[in-house]
This record gives structure tokens, C-alpha cells and sequence, in this order.
């Protein structure tokens, strides 16, 4: 598994899908590569990854704590929310980029629906993250329930963010510096969906175009290419795997009240590995999986704007520099190699606390 959290300026995964590379380096060294739509979206940019899964962040969280498992699938059928608030050429826009991606990519996409009220997105930012609530929650849920109850098994929304191109924040983040000023508000929308209706979900907000900066930096420079940030949802949500919330079985008679059903797709205990920044460990997949067998890598390299650390925390972890020494690292688990044993100085073997030596080996 790969996280980054959203909306705290990490230096890799911060921006606009510049965590993509390392997640296809990690997923050329894994069986399957379990991330979230942070690493994997990069506006119109966007690479298919036949063994990554690419999971909302509430549904991860809620994986992580073995309350969901994952199932695969082949392909899902995409229902679109548009927010009402956007006008008629933002609407357009995004409509063709949908048309676009039936068919030049194939994707299966059911069909969209207008929300009955503007959304509302309104935007919050402290010195160390970004948020944002909803003045219209409740729209966004009866558009949803609409497209799920006409078949679709996966939800793209495009809710009409405020443009601020004035902002000291946008100017920074344009140039690969702060905190993504819009992240935070995505990963509510999201959520929301997710939490309900327990479906995969992600979401493309939606703005005017910016002016041309010819200083844009690269880590920003995907989402100045066009009029849309729909193209990588859609196509991540189209192999996006399924949700299977784990029904406990509470009957009192039962022979086995504790047991929990089905006992089927991916869960928890198959994840092997956690690669996470080293400054943001205190994220519910994380404490959740620091509680089990998986080895937490923690990566020094990826500053974010957060303070939480493994020492903090009295957590367990594999610290490495950098992204490239973190794919070394599951190189290595792979092969079943201690990682000690990649040193030029290796310590003689030592008795365990509390036993003592009978003799001389």
C-alpha cells in the first residue's frame, strides 16, 4: 500500500499526480499495489497500472481497519454528479471529456445527473492543510442514489470550485511550493459518497482556466493542460475495486457469534507493506496497520507540512531517505532478505534480553 496524504503539501504526491512515478516504480517490484486517488490523478495525465487498485480515502482507511475488503473487478459502469453551480461551458467541457473517454478509451459510462441544488464548495486553509464543507450535502447524495439506482457501481463527481486566481496560496502551489488549496475540499466530497453509499468514488473539481505562467512548475504543470481534471477519475474509477463492508454475524445462538462474513476479496492481513511519508504517520490506515504484520516504510524525503512521526508515536518502522531506497526496501521482503543484511557491517548475533548463557558456544 501507498499513501499520501491529501492536502498537506508533501513534496512528492502534493501536487498534480507527481507521486505517479513512484507508484509505478512500486508496482513493477509488488503483486498488487493498493493507493488512492492523490497518488494516481494527474488531470489529463494518467497511466494504467494492470496491478493497482486505486481506492477512495475513506474506503482505505475503513480497509485498513478490517472493516472492508477489496474485490476487483473487470470493469465498472460510471455514473457522473455535475454540480449545478457550474455554467454552461464548464458543463460542456466536462460532458465531452466524458464523451471523449467512452470513446477513445472504451470506458463504460452510464450516464450523468445534474445536482437539484448548487453544491456550495466552500474552501478552508491553515498553515499545515486544506479543507472545505458543502452547503448542499444532501443534493450531492439524492444525485448519487439516482445513478446508483440506474446500475452504475462507481461514481465520478465535478463539483463547481471558486476560482481565486489572486490567491497567495494558488501562486505558490503553482509554482511546487505550500499546500494544494483544493485537496482537502475534494477529499470531503469524496468521502461523503463513500461513507453513505459504500461505492468507489472520486472527484474533478471544476474551474475556469488559469492564465498562462510560463514559471508553472512541473509538479503542478498537469493541470494547466486543458479545461478538465476528469479524464484520470474516470479512468481510475473504471477498474476501481468494489467495497465489501464485513457483516459481523451478532446472533446470539450462533455457534460462532464473532465471525465475520464473507471471508473473500483482499483484506487487511495481505498487505505486506506501507510506504508513507515519514512526517505523516498519524493517518487511521496507518495506526490501523501498525497494529498487524505489515512493515511500515517510512520515507524521509517526502517532507509534508505535518509533524507526525514514527518517535512521536512509538511506532515500529523501516526509516529510508528516499523512494528509490523504499522500493529497494520491498525489493527485499519480496526476496525474503533481511534488510540488515544489505550492510557492509553486520553485529555478531546477541542473546535475547532476560537469558543468560550456559557455557560458551
Amino acid at each position: 500500500m501507498m499513501i499520501v496524504p491529501t492536502g498537506v503539501g508533501a513534496a512528492i504526491g502534493g501536487y498534480a499526480g507527481d507521486a505517479l512515478p513512484v507508484a509505478r516504480a512500486i508496482a513493477q517490484v509488488t503483486d498488487r499495489l493498493i493507493t488512492h486517488p492523490n497518488v494516481l490523478n494527474g488531470a489529463q495525465l494518467y497511466w494504467p497500472l494492470p496491478n493497482a487498485y486505486y481506492v477512495e480515502g475513506y474506503g482505505l482507511d475503513q480497509f485498513a481497519a478490517g472493516h472492508w475488503h477489496l474485490q476487483p473487478v473487470h470493469q465498472n459502469t460510471i455514473g457522473l454528479v455535475l454540480d449545478q453551480a457550474m455554467e454552461d461551458d464548464l458543463r460542456w467541457r466536462h460532458l465531452q471529456a466524458a464523451d471523449a473517454a467512452r470513446a477513445t478509451l472504451g470506458l463504460d459510462i452510464r450516464g450523468y445527473v445534474t445536482t437539484d441544488q448548487p453544491l456550495g464548495v466552500r474552501l478552508q486553509q491553515a498553515e499545515a492543510a486544506t479543507w472545505g464543507t458543502l452547503d448542499c450535502p444532501d443534493s450531492l447524495l439524492r444525485a448519487v442514489e439516482q445513478l446508483l439506482q440506474a446500475g452504475c457501481t462507481a461514481i465520478a463527481v465535478v463539483a463547481r470550485f471558486p476560482d481565486d486566481e489572486d490567491s497567495d496560496a494558488l501562486t505558490a502551489y503553482r509554482q511546487g511550493e505550500g499546500v494544494d488549496p483544493l485537496a482537502g475540499a475534494e477529499a470531503v466530497i469524496s468521502h461523503l459518497v463513500v461513507r453513505q453509499f459504500q461505492v468507489p468514488c472520486a472527484h474533478a473539481p471544476a474551474l475556469q482556466p488559469l492564465p498562462l505562467d510560463p514559471t508553472i512548475s512541473p509538479r503542478s504543470a498537469a493541470e494547466e493542460l486543458g479545461y478538465t481534471f476528469l479524464p484520470c477519475v474516470l479512468a481510475g474509477l473504471s477498474k476501481a475495486p468494489q467495497f465489501m463492508p464485513q457483516v459481523r454475524d451478532t446472533n446470539p445462538s450462533s455457534l460462532f457469534p464473532a465471525q465475520t462474513f464473507p471471508a473473500q476479496g483482499i483484506s487487511a492481513q495481505d498487505v505486506d507493506a506501507l510506504v508513507v511519508p515519514a512526517s505523516a504517520l498519524g493517518g487511521s490506515a496507518v495506526l490501523s496497520l501498525s497494529g498487524t504484520g505489515t512493515q511500515i516504510i517510512a520515507v524521509q524525503d517526502n517532507r509534508t507540512a505535518l509533524n507526525v512521526t514514527a518517535a512521536t508515536l512509538g511506532l515500529r518502522v523501516v526509516r529510508v531517505t528516499s523512494y528509490l531506497e523504499a522500493v529497494g526496501a520491498i525489493a527485499a521482503q519480496r526476496a525474503g532478505i533481511a534488510l540488515s543484511s544489505l550492510s557492509p557491517h553486520i553485529a555478531q548475533l546477541q542473546p535475547l534480553a532476560g537469558t543468560q548463557l550456559n557455557g560458551t558456544p
